[in-house]
């Protein structure tokens, strides 16, 4: 067990009203300057909970953030420490707090219930090599234990210690927060418009459905097209991690 730190309003609000429905082990600790409406709102679900709140200073907060990654270092004046929480891989990021900062321009990857974590290993390696930022993984019905899971270690050649990865309760709910932060959603599916006439939009994200059923029906209904690899060969598909190296590939030709 070890100490997890929660930068920005929404990821902080997010471990509150978990905390809230599952208190678990952990001891939990909010630090904050400057409360202005969103915080106020913050240490009031905080002291519902029982959770001890402390005002600080910007400093002392830039201070306790020094450590983290760049993408989440931005506090927004409010910090949570759970202490005796699970320790995260120091790639796997929050989703609200990694699209706050996230650039105008960026690739992104969900997986809908990848299960095979050699799949997972090999879309990281990809990932790293086109330049995609983000890949997203459900907590359930994937291989998405990314910090302890080995195989996913050495399938991505050393990728899984770059590319920022976050674990998600809804894939739906995230692909919202998605579009509402600029995305376009492109689903993978045989039957979509062939990738030849796809033009990829700044803000890309490219959803991969299961080895076997594909994506789910509610979110191949959420996405905003759906695209397919023109292949010419005698088997029904390409695997799930080639068919995500030549999505991504396609997408980094285009960027250039």
């Amino acid at each position: 067990m070890a100490q997890n730190i929660y930068t920005g309003f929404h990821a902080v609000e997010e471990r509150v009203r978990e905390y809230i429905e599952h208190p678990g082990n952990a001891e939990l600790t909010i630090r904050y300057s400057k409360p202005g409406p969103r915080i106020k709102k913050i240490l009031s679900l905080a002291k519902q909970a029982g959770i001890l709140s402390e005002e600080t200073t910007d400093r002392e907060l830039d201070n306790a953030v020094s450590s983290l990654p760049e993408s989440i270092r931005e506090h927004r004046g409010i910090v949570l420490f759970a202490e005796g929480e699970k320790s995260r891989a120091a790639n796997v990021v929050q989703l609200d707090q990694w699209l706050s900062v996230c650039p105008e321009k960026a690739t992104v990857i969900m997986l809908d219930g990848v299960t095979d974590p050699h799949n997972v290993g090999a879309i990281l390696r990809s990932c790293d090599q086109f330049g995609a930022l983000l890949m997203i993984l459900p907590e359930r019905r994937s291989a998405s234990d990314v910090q302890e899971n080995q195989v996913i270690a050495r399938s991505s050649a050393g990728a899984s210690a770059w590319v920022p990865v976050s674990v998600v309760a809804n894939l739906a709910r995230s692909v919202q927060m998605l579009k509402d932060a600029g995305f376009w959603i492109y689903g993978a599916d045989a039957g979509g418009e062939s990738l030849q006439k796809t033009k990829f939009a700044p803000k890309t994200c490219i959803v991969m459905g299961s080895e076997g059923s594909g994506m789910s029906r509610l979110l191949s209904e959420a996405c905003d097209t759906v695209i397919s690899i023109p292949t010419c060969g005698k088997i029904d598909s390409l695997n799930v991690s080639v068919a995500a190296g030549v999505l991504l590939y396609e997408r980094y030709r285009q960027s250039l």
